[in-house]
């Protein structure tokens, strides 16, 4: 078993900002190709945008920052503001079929603490990264149609973003990701 790296005591549905990382299985390169230092999504990568762009529809508490999909990997910024408005919409015509999953109870659990919750629609990065890896799955299989083909390595990197500082560096590294392929650890 591979020991967590996740901050002990720390509610991952709490307000804050989150730096993301994950991988696809096998690093396999599907989401396109980096052509002279910038980032050509194909058709899968473009799948995945549209399922990234889609999260906040069905998470009031989710502002999406910057980020960059690479050929094998995604990097990206949420942010949770759990003061937001806690209705969400409904749209009947999305088409990742997304839809958070029930928060009937008083604790949130995704991360294996105990701590309590304000609101019933109080979502965190857990559900955040399991509904944006399983949809756009589930959308890339549709279109090859490989029903259950598993397109993702089964865990992903987060990072606490402590302060603006930290946060204006991050935004600046995955702004300049495509650029840097050549010297990138996660390339191969």
């Amino acid at each position: 078993r591979v020991e967590t790296t996740r901050l002990q005591n720390w509610n991952y549905a709490s307000d804050g900002w989150y730096f993301i990382t994950i991988c696809a299985k096998g690093r396999e390169h599907f989401f396109g190709i980096i052509d002279q230092g910038t980032m050509q999504l194909n058709q899968y990568g473009r799948i995945f945008e549209q399922c990234w762009f889609d999260l906040p529809n069905h998470y009031s508490n989710l502002i999406l920052d910057a980020f960059v999909i690479m050929p094998n990997h995604f990097h990206g910024i949420m942010i949770i503001d759990n003061t937001r408005e806690t209705v969400i919409p409904s749209n009947d015509g999305v088409e990742t079929g997304l839809k958070p999953v029930s928060t009937d109870t008083d604790t949130d659990t995704t991360d294996n603490h105990q701590q309590p919750q304000t609101s019933k629609n109080r979502h965190g990065i857990f559900e955040f990264v399991r509904a944006l890896k399983t949809f756009s799955s589930r959308r890339m299989n549709e279109l090859d149609n490989t029903p259950g083909k598993s397109r993702w390595q089964p865990r992903f990197h987060d990072h606490i973003i402590r302060n603006e500082k930290e946060f204006h560096r991050i935004q600046q590294y995955i702004f300049n990701n495509p650029s840097e392929w050549e010297n990138d650890s996660l390339k191969s």
